[in-house]
């Protein structure tokens, strides 16, 4: 039993306004994400056929580059603050929760890339792969 108040437990231990910035990330990140997934599953349900040419055409078409862009740096980046926040909450050991924050980063890292590499490389690209 200590005989510190709580205040006197809690000072020293780094600033309550660190994870505010997170917060807000990850809700303006869900905010972003309920247009764009509603955007995007109106516009594959309703696309003409769902064979390669035309799904190709529909992402090169109009606006639908720059929201694909926007849906998957949204998605990914609200995913990747939700999956932070999970292992820092239930990975106790320090060096497995480091590792497997720096696996989890590197990881969304490469899908965000991936997709917009993907995305971009229909986008502009109008021969046969």
């Amino acid at each position: 039993m200590s005989l510190r108040s709580p205040i006197g437990r809690a000072l020293g231990r780094g600033s309550a306004k660190s994870g505010v910035s997170h917060w807000w990330v990850q809700r303006l990140t869900a905010v972003a994400l309920v247009p764009l997934t509603v955007w995007f599953a109106f516009a594959v349900v309703h696309l003409p056929t769902s064979d390669h040419e035309a799904v190709r055409a529909w992402v090169a078409s109009g606006i639908n580059p720059v929201l694909l862009l926007l849906l998957i740096g949204a998605l990914t980046w609200h995913s990747a603050l939700g999956v932070q926040v999970v292992l820092e909450d239930y990975v106790h050991a320090k060096g497995l929760k480091v590792v497997s924050l720096l696996a989890s980063t590197f990881l969304h890292l490469l899908l965000a890339a991936a997709g917009l590499y993907a995305v971009l490389r229909i986008a502009f690209t109008t021969g046969p792969f």
